[in-house]
């Protein structure tokens, strides 16, 4: 029997398998690829997802005048002349309230030019009612950390957000995310980001395909439930005086699940509290342009998911610090979907394919295949249909779709390798985001 043959017969019987055998023996050929371990956090997702959509066409505009002053502390570091683009789109918002941007320049000696951009727009910006610009320059570099606690002893406002120097946002996005701290039990928000670099290659577009399903959509859902995953570094908003109770800012790498895991460390004691996800509050970020710059970037970023959750964070994977939402979903699509799948699909990917006849391993990989095709466009229809603020920007993406699961198994299988090296080598104490003299006097 050729390759061929076997693969179109182990397909369809792969395909009628749940009505042949029984679906339990369907469930045991696929559980090495987690394909129903991963399905009930999809329904999650979409049940949450519902929930939102029906709230939002009952909900009536409330009517209380709530115009917190707003701190944006915006970190910088060789952002140049694009760091005007991020003021000014800070200046131009929609609010009647006040808004204080803070601009601190890291390592100013050495980033004289971005430091020169943002004060050229200290004039503009205090010129208008109800809007102040401050720069600081920090002459010695010491990290994004050091720069947002300097922001944060030097904000005024009630209400803080740590923003990306090179992060632009639409003119809703203060009034929208800042009307959930009417509800003092509110202590955090993440805000929503999309590529805004997207048309400029193959790796540009598949990353804005990946933003909006895995931030827009999935975390519309989940903050539904209370179960927010992360607030992202380049787009979050807080209540400074919960900030200042937890202390800031902890040094060391990935700072915003950090802090995000730190302000959980309260919610099993203090199970009101929230940190909520507003999609409306839109940023724009860039994104590498090329894949081997889209690999660096994700090797740090999954490297640092290593460091946190078993190096800093593994004494609070408890039910009395997290309480038990946050702990099964941080154990569950934390700890296990970014830690231990990747092994687990790279080890049987292997072993499918060394060990079992080719035509059986692309039929397994085609099935494999078509649940994740399924999976994403059911996403990406439910989020054009009911959440996205720009459809006919976003249909636009719809032909890239079919490379998605394919973009999904490379940066699994990648996030185990970064899982690898962070282990190996403890790759978060050289990382970008601070200088080494910063991050080796780190407790992890």
């Amino acid at each position: 029997m050729d390759t061929f043959t076997r693969f179109l017969m182990t397909f369809s019987n792969l395909i009628a398998s749940p009505f042949n055998n029984g679906f339990p023996e369907f469930v045991l050929k696929f559980v090495p690829y987690m394909i129903f371990l991963e399905a009930p956090v999809y329904v999650l997702v979409f049940l949450g997802i519902v929930r939102y959509v029906m709230r939002n066409s009952e909900d009536v505009p409330n009517a209380r005048p709530y115009h917190p002053r707003v701190s944006c502390m915006v970190t910088a570091y060789g952002e140049g002349k694009d760091v005007q683009v991020t003021i000014r789109s800070l200046t131009e918002q929609i609010y009647p309230g006040f808004i204080e941007i803070i601009c601190v320049v890291d390592g100013a000696l050495h980033n004289i030019n971005t430091y020169e951009a943002a004060k050229q727009m200290e004039a503009f910006v205090n010129g208008l009612p109800r809007r102040a610009l401050k720069v600081v320059p920090k002459w010695q570099r010491g990290g994004r950390v050091s720069s947002l606690n300097t922001a944060l002893e030097l904000s005024l406002g009630e209400i803080v957000m740590a923003l990306d120097g090179d992060t632009s946002f639409d003119n809703n996005m203060i009034s929208d995310a800042t009307m959930h701290f009417l509800d003092p039990n509110v202590v955090g928000v993440a805000g929503c980001l999309r590529v805004r670099n997207i048309t400029q290659s193959l790796w540009t577009r598949l990353q804005a395909i990946e933003y909006l399903l895995s931030i827009y959509t999935s975390k519309t859902g989940l903050s539904e439930f209370n179960i927010v995953n992360n607030i992202s570094g380049a787009f979050g908003i807080f209540r400074k005086s919960f900030i200042q109770t937890i202390g800031g800012w902890d040094s060391g790498t990935a700072e915003d699940l950090d802090i995000t895991l730190r302000m959980k460390n309260y919610f099993g004691r203090y199970p009101n509290l929230k940190i909520m996800f507003e999609p409306k509050a839109m940023g724009h970020t860039d994104v590498p342009v090329s894949f081997k710059g889209f690999l660096m970037q994700r090797l740090r970023w999954d490297g640092d998911l290593f460091y946190l959750y078993v190096r800093k964070h593994r004494f609070s994977l408890q039910p009395g610090i997290l309480g038990w939402r946050n702990l099964i979903m941080t154990v569950w699509t934390g700890l296990f979907f970014q830690l231990v799948l990747p092994f687990i699909i790279l080890l049987y990917s292997a072993w499918t394919l060394v060990l079992l006849p080719l035509g059986y391993t692309l039929a397994v990989w085609a099935v494999v295949y078509l649940f994740y095709m399924l999976v994403t466009l059911a996403f990406y229809v439910v989020f054009l249909l009911f959440l996205s603020e720009r459809p006919k920007q976003d249909l636009k993406l719809a032909p890239f779709l079919p490379l998605v699961p394919f973009f999904t198994y490379i940066t699994r299988i990648w996030g185990g390798v970064s899982t690898l090296w962070e282990f190996l080598f403890k790759s978060h104490m050289d990382s970008s985001m601070a200088p080494w003299y910063v991050l080796r006097k780190t407790k992890f």
